[in-house]
């Protein structure tokens, strides 16, 4: 065992984006900063890897886009660092009266989208509603998304801050799916609408579990706009590390923490190697389940994960049923057997511990907006990447035997895209060696064992309104304003996704850690 003399103002558990970005600005701000991290490299779930060895494809392996980053965190940090927007915001496959057709939502609204609204509704009202509703949250989105980055006010506060009390009430205090059935007419309308309310979020649409993450999905960075991030994932993680070591933050890899100790001097970490480090204050930037572990508390109970992700290498793009170009059905999120009632009966299965039939999907091409994921060679042939997620799979499905039953998901899986294909899936997945194709699965607990998700939960924990109750405010009125990083121990902050504003890749969670830590050692100096 090594026991290493030199104290640090500040150890950082976690190398995700959340605790490098943590311990970037702690560093900016003169601390001392050791990071640590578990894992052999840096990101967690924001990696790019090449799972195909045949082939030179990067592919964002679990986070897939990015819509919470702060330009502000991105100039505060002078991260170089670009995300790119998608033409097409979505594209959802129907069939309808013997037809096969799609509903098209361009990411700005023209003539197409009013078109498409038409084809499936009959009429203009529907698509008048849509403009309506999301032009409201738009506003929403822009007001209340620079109060992520501030000290945490209460309900009340927030509320009238932002002066839109009808909209305030439809996404904080009646459940979405109400919402969503008095804006609504159309059952596969409702369900596009829906989706963001469930990704990564085992509830259904009148759990007002759903109206937290649909708020998270739809205000990052003040739009809401979801970016493919240009190099993948990767790069942020590259460009993350790279400012983080420029600022003097020093860096081991393999090193997961094991054992914890505080008092009224600080903190003492133990790694799995028997290394020990002290510091005044930890910022520990995984699930808070593992940090109860490590603390000898109660594990917060949680909602489990429920999404399955499939990765995939095409040699080309299938052709659809509808007859719509690939190259704009799959430029945005390409949704499958997601209309509201599909949604719910999804759910009503899983629950009831049956895979969902047909399974609630949706899919991004990344190369169709950014091909420098792909070698040169690839691209020109025409190869693209295909990510897929599966809604309403929960862990739970996968307990008794998680292997067979991961064949079954994807099985599903590719049975619900090819309702709508025209080629199906697995005649275009690129061939590898022994007769196998480019297509790779990961469950729920494949995400806890791989990274650490705690029941393969995304968010690792259930996500928060962001902002205080009356009771919290009375808490945080005696001291310093509240973050939503703070724990009940004064030396130690919570700096991953598991925090208040955390979910998402988005920063937000670091920054806010940093800056809670360093209001309380400011208000000490």
């Amino acid at each position: 065992m090594k026991e290493h003399h030199k104290k640090y103002d500040v150890i950082v558990a976690g190398g995700g984006h959340n605790g490098l970005v943590a311990a970037s600005y702690l560093a900016m701000a003169g601390k001392s900063v050791l990071l640590l991290e578990a894992q052999d490299d840096l990101g967690g779930a924001t990696a790019s890897v090449q799972p195909f060895p045949e082939y030179e494809a990067n592919v964002s392996r679990y986070s897939y886009l990015v819509s919470l980053l702060p330009d502000q965190i991105v100039r505060d940090l002078g991260i170089n660092f670009r995300t790119l927007e998608r033409p097409v915001a979505s594209y959802t496959p129907f069939q309808q009266d013997g037809r096969d057709d799609g509903l098209l939502v361009s990411s700005e609204w023209d003539d197409p989208t009013a078109a498409s609204f038409r084809r499936l509704t009959g009429s203009d009202r529907e698509g008048q509603a849509w403009r309506e509703f999301y032009g409201g949250i738009a506003e929403l989105a822009r007001r209340l998304a620079p109060s992520l980055l501030q000290p945490l006010r209460t309900a009340a506060e927030l509320k009238s801050a932002i002066g839109l009390p009808d909209i305030w009430r439809q996404l904080m205090e009646v459940p979405i799916g109400t919402v969503i059935r008095d804006q609504f007419h159309d059952d596969l309308v409702r369900g596009v609408v829906l989706t963001d309310a469930l990704i990564g979020t085992f509830v259904s649409a009148d759990d007002l579990q759903a109206n937290r993450c649909f708020l998270y999905h739809l205000i990052g960075n003040g739009t809401g706009q979801w970016r493919v991030p240009q190099g993948g994932m990767g790069v942020l993680v590259k460009e993350l590390s790279r400012i983080a070591a420029l600022q003097g933050v020093e860096i081991q890899r393999q090193s997961r923490v094991t054992a914890l100790e505080t008092g009224p001097m600080g903190v003492r970490v133990e790694t799995e190697s028997g290394s020990r480090f002290t510091a005044h204050d930890l910022l520990f930037a995984a699930a808070p389940q593992h940090l109860a572990r490590l603390r000898g508390r109660p594990v917060p109970d949680s909602l489990e994960g429920s999404q399955l992700k499939i990765n995939m290498l095409l040699s080309r793009l299938p052709r659809l049923k509808s007859g719509a170009d690939p190259r704009t059905a799959f430029a945005g999120t390409f949704h499958v057997n997601e209309s509201y009632s599909q949604l719910e009966t999804a759910w009503t299965s899983a629950r009831n511990g049956v895979m969902p039939q047909p399974m609630p999907l949706e899919l991004y091409c990344h190369t169709l907006t950014d091909p420098t994921i792909l070698s040169p060679e690839l691209h020109a042939k025409g190869f693209h990447t295909l990510t897929l997620f599966g809604l309403h799979t929960p862990a739970s499905l996968f307990d008794t035997d998680p292997v067979s039953t991961k064949t079954r998901a994807m099985e599903a899986a590719i049975a619900s895209l090819n309702q709508y294909l025209l080629d199906p899936i697995e005649s275009v997945l690129a061939p590898c060696q022994q007769g196998t194709f480019a297509i790779e699965v990961k469950s729920p607990l494949d995400l806890e064992k791989d990274i650490s998700l705690p029941r393969g939960n995304i968010f690792h924990r259930d996500l928060d309104f962001p902002f205080l109750t009356e009771d919290e405010h009375a808490v945080g009125s005696r001291d310093l304003p509240l973050w939503g990083a703070e724990t009940d121990d004064p030396h130690i902050y919570l700096a991953g996704a598991g925090a208040r504003r955390g979910g998402g890749v988005s920063g937000i969670a670091g920054h806010n850690a940093a800056m809670a830590m360093l209001a309380k050692s400011a208000s000490h100096s």
